[in-house]
Parts: C-alpha cells; structure tokens; sequence
C-alpha cells in the first residue's frame, strides 16, 4: 500500500478552498490501494492532519513519525491552490527530494500562473486571448494607456492568483485606480484584460495513461456581473454539464484544450476555461490545480463523463510523469 501525502493549505486567498479540495481527496482515494494523509502547509511549515493531531514533517526527506514508524510518502497528490504550489515554487522542493507529484512542473506552472506570461505564449501559438496589459506596484497607473490597450470595459486581475481573488469589471477610466489597488492585495502584478462579451465555459483535460482526454464541458450562468468568488463559491452561480453548445463548437473547444495540454507540456488534471464570443472561443485561463470540492467544476464533469472520482484519483496518480 502506497503512502500518499495530499498537500493542502498554503498561504494566499485560495486557502480554504484547498483544504476542501483536499478532504475530497482524501474521501475518494482508494483505501485499498492508498494510505493518504493530508499534509498542511502553512508559513513554510509541514504537518501531517491526522484526526485531532499534527504531525511534524522532516523537511529534510519529508517523512514523519506515526506510531513509532518512520512514513515515508512515495507520490504526492496537489490540492493546493494558489502559491506556492500552483506557481511551481513547492515542485523544486519535491524534485529535489525525487518524490513525484500529481501535477504540472516547476517550470510549466510558473508560466500558466502568471496571466499575462501566459496569455502572451500562447498568443503567440495562435490561440485566441483577449487584449492584456500588465501593470507592476509602483509605477505611474497610466490610465490613457491602459484605455487605448486594452478599452473599456475592462477586467483588472491579479497577474497570480486563481478563484477569482481581486477581480474587478471596470466599466469607467475613474474606476481603475480602486480596482487595481483591490488586485495589489493579492499580487505585485496587476493583468488588465479587454471586456469578452460571451458565454463563459470550462474544460477539464487529463492524461489517462495513453492519450490525453477532455471531461465534458460546463457553461457557467453567473447571477453576478461576472464569475467572481461569490458566484464561484458561494452558491451565485449556475453551472450546465454538458454545456448548452453546439456539437461542432463543443468538439472545437474540446480539441482546443487537449492541443493546449500537449503543446504547453501540462500534466495531471487541468482546467481550461473560455468565454465564447459570436461563435469564437477566447482562452482566459489555464488552471494547473483547479479546484476538487464536491461543488467544483471538474467534479461536475466527472460526473457527466460517468467517471467515479475515486477511479478518476487513481489514474492522476497512476500515471504521473
């Protein structure tokens, strides 16, 4: 039996929505084939949870003490979102230490977490992406500048964060100074992105062993002006798998985010999502960690896909590469 460690925690805005990914997880995995437990990361600490006790971890080969046995982990299953695991920091950590992880590299994710980075690579690879421009602490906010890149309206972002942390539609010039200064709490970079006016979808994607596969893909009906925290987590949205699109463009779409997986060097279970503008699908973002609760988008397509999560868990980890 393989013991597994499912990381959680971290140390940005995403963090109760990792502990949740995480308990999901865990009650998912198979137990006849996985000993799991979920390991906390919190200011650069490790510690097992196990019932109503913490467990130190040796940073030094990541193992720990149960009972009087050392527990070494051999894979680890990423359900952290957000730093320091989605930006690539943590998987150097663990490829120094040889022990394989569930999820894209350092490199690979270092370059999906920062928007702008990323939009801009795969710009260049032909995709479709909205207008960006990036903006940094610090300097002058040139609002002229801003206007004539990117127009109003607008969405100002943290360059690096996910679950629609920071996120403001800016309709008015006047507007931007307060939705960047709400970005800043978040990120030292600030994305702004051109207004999409489209029906927002969400793709999962996957290597099963053999070839990389999409899920089914989810339409998102925001009640708010858009798909922010609140929509995503708080109940103020409705979510439609399989999305309520054409045959043609689901096929699109779906093709799309597996040459996105492969031409990018993605690994484990991503997420890429769209909004689709007069019958053309524009990229917003790739997700290297999405979210796993029980309410979550890639649950929901599991579901469609009649994909039990718990034989969903053991390929990610069956196949690691």
């Amino acid at each position: 039996m393989e013991n597994i460690a499912i990381l959680t925690g971290g140390d940005s805005a995403e963090y109760n929505i990792s502990l949740l990914s995480a308990n999901t997880v865990l009650y998912h995995l198979d137990k006849s084939k996985y000993r799991a437990f979920i390991v906390h990361l919190k200011d650069g600490r490790f510690e097992v949870l196990l019932d109503d006790k913490k467990l130190f971890i040796d940073k030094t080969n990541f193992s720990f003490i149960l009972s009087d046995e050392k527990m070494i982990f051999k894979k680890i299953f990423m359900a952290l979102h957000g730093p320091p695991a989605e930006n690539g920091q943590i998987q150097h950590y663990f490829d120094n230490l040889k022990i394989p992880y569930n999820s894209c590299n350092a490199k690979v994710s270092a370059l999906t977490f920062d928007k702008y980075e990323c939009n801009t690579k795969l710009k260049q690879l032909g995709f479709n992406c909205a207008q960006s421009y990036i903006y940094e602490n610090g300097n002058r906010i040139n609002t002229d500048n801003i206007v004539n890149t990117v127009g109003l309206p607008c969405f100002v972002k943290p360059n690096g964060a996910g679950s629609s942390c920071g996120i403001s539609k800016v309709n008015e010039k006047h507007q931007l100074f307060e939705a960047i200064e709400n970005a800043l709490k978040h990120d030292s970079k600030v994305i702004l992105e051109s207004f999409v006016d489209g029906t927002e979808v969400s793709c999962g994607v996957y290597f099963d062993g053999k070839n990389v596969k999409s899920l089914p893909i989810t339409e998102i009906v925001s009640e708010n002006d858009f798909f922010d925290y609140e929509a995503k987590y708080e109940g103020k949205s409705n979510e439609i798998t399989p999305a309520r699109i054409s045959e043609k463009l689901t096929s699109e779409i779906q093709n799309t985010t597996i040459d996105i997986y492969k031409i990018m060097k993605l690994s484990g279970i991503c997420r890429v999502d769209y909004i689709i503008q007069n019958g053309v699908p524009f990229i917003i973002e790739i997700n290297t960690i999405p979210g796993l609760s029980e309410e979550s988008i890639i649950p929901q397509q599991l579901k469609a896909a009649n994909i039990s999560m718990s034989e969903f868990f053991d390929l990610c980890l069956i196949n690691i590469n």
